[in-house]
């Protein structure tokens, strides 16, 4: 996989879809917010050189990009790393929401018929 200075891609151990990587700091970093400048122009920078290999070798149609940003947000491994998922039309049955559909009182109807 990729590297710069700050940061390395690696294949997410339980992926989510084929293809999914992690953007990890080299530096021990548990929150996102911990970063400086210059590493998140490095992990930017990793996020759209691994994003070209994606599509290379995927052909997505589309990319979730998370971070679970503290234990109530879902995070399990005490050290930063950014989630790419390459997704696909037809990979789950309704991706509309996004990753609202990760907590509850989620209805994807009730946007469609609220007016903006």
């Amino acid at each position: 996989m990729r590297e710069n200075k700050t940061f390395f891609v690696r294949y997410d151990n339980f992926p989510a879809a084929e293809g999914h990587v992690e953007i990890v700091p080299k530096r021990h970093v548990e929150s996102f917010f911990e970063l400086t400048a210059r590493e998140l122009k490095d992990a930017y920078s990793l996020i759209r050189s691994a994003q070209e290999n994606l599509d290379d070798r995927h052909h997505p149609d589309g990319y979730t990009i998370g971070i679970n940003e503290g234990r109530a947000a879902g995070r399990t491994v005490d050290h930063l790393h950014i989630h790419l998922i390459p997704r696909h039309y037809g990979d789950v049955d309704d991706p509309r929401g996004g990753i609202r559909r990760a907590v509850p009182n989620c209805e994807p109807d009730a946007w469609a018929a609220s007016p903006r």
